[in-house]
């Protein structure tokens, strides 16, 4: 008979350790199936997390050869032939582990709370009539509404797994836009200072978050959305938006970078000054001339009027 091994990533409360476990193969189960066989028939001191069974909670996400997925939801055969029939579970990433598959949300939620993840009705609105609201305006914010707070993304996100603490996690931003775009809701602007504070310009633009997301969300687009408005607010005097609206104009007067002012514009003289080791390895190696200053880019006609026509469509 087929055998299927998970080498479980344990941890006791004082030190960690790989525990194997081996149980007959049955097809059409899911990941969460294989965790539960084991707690019943195995070892009932293995300690995991899951509830509802049906993607709804988002409590069962937990990694498998390194990459994030939700429990109760993945085939398991899926993954058996993707990865053949020994599999490594571990908790998932950037988050405080309490015992085994079980990790501590409490930093995220005062993190969430921070950054304000809640509607502030406008003043317009009654207790007796509620928040009332168009279904066309209901439905811009429909995808966010759908996170599940699994942490899938966070556990994959490139940025919080350098060890930072300098950036929110992405569901977090995701929560805020769906506020942000919420035509009910009042409190924008005060929202929009927290989270720039929290790292608004720092995504790496790894994608994982939108790769890994079981219910097919994007929180970096979410983030590119919370940018642009926070432009429009007049959020311009941080190193973020300085280097889009650097960006912005290069691309609008010549139709290529001008890296040697770039840097400039984006983090100041002082700022560019400290970069100086960094931009003299460029210039070694022939990634930067600090004597070039391009030319307009053949077709640039072409490039203003694209640029003119995305301007015009988000007005």
């Amino acid at each position: 008979m087929r055998q299927i091994t998970y080498n479980i990533q344990r941890y006791d409360g004082a030190k960690s350790f790989l525990q194997e476990y081996t149980f007959p193969h049955q097809p059409g189960k899911t990941i969460l199936w294989g965790l539960l066989f084991i707690k019943e028939t195995t070892d009932p001191t293995l300690a995991f997390t899951a509830a509802c069974r049906a993607a709804v909670c988002g409590a069962c996400a937990v990694r498998v050869n390194g990459q994030a997925f939700l429990a109760c939801e993945t085939p398991l055969d899926n993954i058996l032939s993707r990865f053949g029939d020994t599999l490594l579970l571990e908790p998932i990433q950037n988050f405080k582990v309490i015992r085994d598959l079980v990790v501590d949300w409490e930093p995220q939620a005062k993190r969430m709370a921070a950054a304000k993840t809640w509607l502030a009705p406008k003043d317009e609105f009654s207790a007796k009539e509620g928040c009332r609201q168009s279904i066309a305006d209901f439905k811009k914010i429909t995808p966010q509404i759908n996170c599940i707070l699994c942490g899938a993304c966070a556990s994959e996100c490139a940025k919080l797994s350098a060890n930072n603490n300098d950036f929110l996690e992405p569901f977090t931003y995701s929560k805020v836009w769906k506020f942000v775009a919420d035509t009910r809701d009042k409190s924008a602007a005060a929202r929009m200072q927290i989270i720039i504070d929290k790292g608004l310009w720092k995504c790496l633009h790894c994608t994982e978050c939108a790769t890994k997301c079981p219910k097919g969300l994007a929180p970096g687009t979410d983030i590119a959305r919370l940018r642009q408005l926070s432009i429009k607010m007049g959020h311009t005097k941080n190193a973020g938006a300085r280097h889009a609206l650097a960006f912005f104009k290069d691309i609008s007067d010549t139709g290529r970078l001008n890296e040697t002012k770039l840097s400039v514009r984006s983090i100041g003289l002082i700022g560019s000054i400290t970069k100086l080791p960094f931009a003299l390895r460029l210039v070694r190696r022939g990634k930067l001339n600090p004597l070039h200053f391009p030319r307009k880019v053949k077709g640039h006609e072409q490039i203003t009027a694209i640029l003119k026509a995305v301007r015009e469509s988000e007005q």
